[in-house]
């Protein structure tokens, strides 16, 4: 399957604007990078998901307002693009600094995401990096709708005192239950005290107040969109774990013991690869492998815990329960070799160094938490399972998955697996059953 990575592993850009000025000035901008690449363009709504459908680009760069309406085009069809295309990178350059776009975009994860202002994009090389940066699974901000978005709102004059605390407490982002412990209210009564204050701000609005009307919206979206665990971008989460702990209310630190089947993922002499090629190509091609990854985890409902050099670490069944985590992990890894093999087709054409993948997958009980500080926070997973399966991933040869016996026991599907010699892995004191499914075999039916 042709993900669109352009020659020599430069990753592949859908460009998408109305004005066709600014359009070819973005273009010429992307193309002095020689690792990116402008395979298409489009200049509405309906041509950028024609396009993306026809090119598979690795990123998509699109303006906010485009046709047919000129309200959110370019944010609506890049969640279009995502949802088809799992993985695509998105940046999104805007004119507007108003950090209700930036949150409409960010609302279900920050993950492949960037949205940066027209006006600072022609400075150094902030666009290449925000390309870059997403075509991974990154996030690139703009630092004015950082700024914007992690400052309290301020609020419009003419309210009761008590109204202003209220107020002071919602722009923080401090979730209903939090505000009602502080005032020592019940929580209903604080919900019914924030829905007046809504009121109070409309009416304000109705009168031609521009101020108030920016300032509903904005403490709105901070209400249904804004994680309630932190202030800053930088604690944004994997997609829609920012939901999960608006409605558990979890603190920082708390473990949920969960079910779950971890992958682990290496690429075989990968220090003898990087002895011997240039620094510069062997990134193009860690980037291109990285995209590719995490395409096919995000397709089969996986969440990618991290890259770590050429390591991938991707969970099933966290932090969502997914009762078939087991399937989708396996249906995962032949994905990832099936990608990875033709994008090595390309490469050897090009003369370039193939990667070779070795997968290990583990299913079992984890304990998985919030771990950080005030300033960071990181989605985190331990045990014995992920333990086990990063001893796993050391027993597949390239092209190879080697599972573990709980997760075989845990599928559904029919899968073609060779028993192996019992296995002794570090931290174990007796060798563990592991099974390996060949090289280019997956789940029976597989395409």
């Amino acid at each position: 399957m042709d993900y669109g990575e352009g020659p020599g592993g430069t990753i592949s850009v859908l460009l998408a604007d109305d004005n066709l000025i600014v359009r070819e000035g973005v273009r010429a901008l992307i193309e002095r990078q020689p690792d990116l690449q402008v395979v298409g363009t489009a200049a509405d709504y309906d041509e950028v998901v024609r396009e993306a459908a026809e090119a598979r680009p690795q990123v998509l760069v699109t303006d906010v307002r485009m046709p047919p309406s000129f309200h959110r085009e370019g944010i609506d069809a890049a969640k279009v693009v995502r949802k088809l295309q799992p993985g695509t990178g998105v940046v999104v350059l805007s004119q507007y600094d108003d950090p209700e776009y930036a949150v409409s975009l960010l609302s279900e994860g920050s993950a492949g995401y960037g949205y940066l202002l027209k006006d600072h994009v022609a400075e150094g090389t902030q666009l290449a990096d925000a390309i870059r940066a997403v075509a991974s699974g990154g996030t690139a901000l703009d630092p004015t709708i950082v700024s914007a978005l992690v400052q309290p709102v301020i609020s419009p004059g003419g309210l009761l005192p008590a109204e202003e605390d209220l107020l002071g407490m919602v722009a923080e982002g401090k979730p209903i239950k939090a505000i009602a412990a502080a005032r020592h209210e019940p929580p209903e009564a604080v919900d019914a005290e924030v829905e007046a204050l809504f009121v109070t701000l409309a009416e304000r609005v109705s009168t031609g107040d521009h101020g108030a009307l920016k300032r509903l919206r904005q403490l709105h979206q901070a209400i249904v969109d804004r994680e309630e665990q932190g202030q800053t971008l930088s604690r944004l989460l994997p997609g829609g774990l920012a939901d999960k702990l608006r409605q558990e209310a979890r603190p920082i630190g708390e473990t949920e013991r969960v079910m779950v089947t971890v992958l682990m993922s290496d690429i075989r002499s990968y220090s003898t690869i990087a002895e011997h090629a240039d620094p510069s190509q062997l990134a193009g091609q860690l980037n291109v492998h990285r995209a590719a990854m995490n395409r096919a985890i995000l397709g089969e409902g996986g969440t990618v815990m991290q890259f770590v050099g050429d390591a991938v670490m991707a969970v099933f069944g966290a932090p969502f329960p997914q009762a078939d985590h087991a399937d989708r992990a396996v249906a995962a890894a032949a994905s990832m070799h099936g990608l990875q093999a033709d994008i090595n087709s390309r490469w050897t054409a090009e003369g370039l160094p193939e990667f070779g993948l070795g997968l290990g997958l583990s299913t079992g009980e984890a304990a998985a938490a919030l771990l950080g500080s005030a300033e960071r926070l990181e989605y985190t997973l331990v045990g014995d399972t992920v333990n086990l399966s990063q001893r796993l991933q050391q027993f597949a040869q390239a092209g190879e998955t080697v599972l573990s016996e709980a997760t075989v026991k845990a599928l559904s599907v029919s899968v073609p697996t060779i028993p192996l010699p019992p296995q002794l892995v570090k931290g174990r004191d007796t060798p563990v059953a592991a099974y390996k499914i060949p090289a280019m075999a997956g789940p029976r039916g597989a395409q």
